[in-house]
């Protein structure tokens, strides 16, 4: 599978982002889909994960709760993070994966199988 992330980019605080990751190459539906973000000398974290179904189950980290939002379209081949409220504090590259294990993506296994390209998110205080 080829992802290929986008929608990263310079936002103040409060405001609203909407990141998009298209996948290729394999049946997007075998896969579990998850973002996840680095900052600066910290490790990678996960921050959201959504199962192979469109509309079908997620789980966040509790620092994004309650302000983003994980979806995908599997007609389409994508997966979105509608992120608001953003706060300095999310400011990271973010990247999104695909396993066939939705708890692979959980906890951020060193055997996830496919990661895309990070996209920067910087917010502005």
């Amino acid at each position: 599978v080829q992802l290929q992330a986008s929608g990263g980019g310079l936002v103040q605080a409060g405001n609203s982002l909407t990141l998009s990751c298209a996948a290729s190459g394999r049946p997007f539906d075998n896969y579990a889909m998850g973002w996840f973000r680095q900052a600066p000398g910290k490790e990678r974290e996960f921050v959201a994960v959504i199962s192979r179904r469109s509309g079908g189950s997620t789980m966040y980290a509790d620092s994004v709760k309650g302000r983003f939002t994980i979806s995908r379209d599997n007609v389409k081949n994508t997966v979105y993070l509608q992120m608001n409220s953003l706060k300095p504090e999310d400011t990271a590259v973010y990247y999104c994966a695909a396993d066939p294990v939705l708890h692979n993506l959980v906890v951020v296994s060193t055997s996830i199988d496919y990661w895309g390209p990070g996209t920067q998110v910087t917010v502005s205080s």
